[in-house]
């Protein structure tokens, strides 16, 4: 499905990205990889909204994780369905959800391994927790498409790996921000580098390899 064709990105007069065209196949994997300040949020948050504007499920994990810090962790999974609802069932749900909810966002968190620290408030949580909370939530939303930036740069390489994993099983099409080339090569079909403003490569997974690392990273 193409989401962006010839379009500009950025803000203002200064577009971050230029003559941008981009399709995405439902079942891949993309990876953006690429320094700080090439693009990536840039180019997730356009590809998010496209999406949505195709009347997709998406499910977000955002790079500042928009948790409710004197939330429980709980409470903060169970807010991955708030626009199911109207205002009134959510607010029973966060105050007192019920067996099947509380059940359902248990299950989330466990596949993050925070099942025993569900009633922790998150703000008492630390930085790689939080992540893992923001994750567990999008487990809980569901959907067509999972959309994450860095969503697994607080933690160390093994369990990013065990957490792509649980994101290739929970999501038929995935598009992340990543930090890390090798969990990027494990995890995806499909790999984006940014790099000056534009796309470097756009190529798959396997095909990846220590020369186009080094163009992409090199100042």
């Amino acid at each position: 499905m193409q989401l962006l064709d010839g379009v500009d990105l950025g803000y203002g007069d200064a577009p971050v990205l230029r003559d941008l065209r981009l399709a995405v196949t439902p079942g891949q994997r993309v990876a953006l990889l690429g320094r700080s300040g090439s693009g990536k949020s840039t180019l997730l948050a356009a590809l998010r909204g496209a999406l949505l504007a195709r009347d997709l499920r998406v499910a977000l994990v955002p790079q500042d994780h928009a948790l409710v810090p004197q939330l429980s962790a709980l409470r903060n999974v169970l807010m991955g369905r708030l626009d199911d609802h109207g205002a009134l069932h959510n607010l029973r749900t966060l105050i007192r959800p019920s067996r099947m909810d509380r059940d359902a966002a248990m299950a989330d968190l466990y596949r993050v391994g925070l099942a025993e620290h569900a009633d922790r408030a998150v703000e008492a949580m630390s930085g790689g927790q939080q992540q893992r909370v923001a994750l567990a939530r999008a487990f809980h939303r569901a959907g067509d498409v999972i959309v994450g930036d860095e969503p697994l740069s607080a933690v160390d390489p093994r369990q990013a790996q065990a957490l792509a994993t649980q994101i290739r099983e929970a999501f038929p099409t995935a598009i992340l921000a990543l930090h890390d080339v090798a969990v990027a090569r494990a995890f995806a079909t499909r790999i984006i580098g940014l790099k000056d403003g534009a796309i470097l490569f756009d190529l798959p997974a396997d095909d990846m390899d220590p020369a186009r690392t080094e163009a992409l990273y090199a100042r």
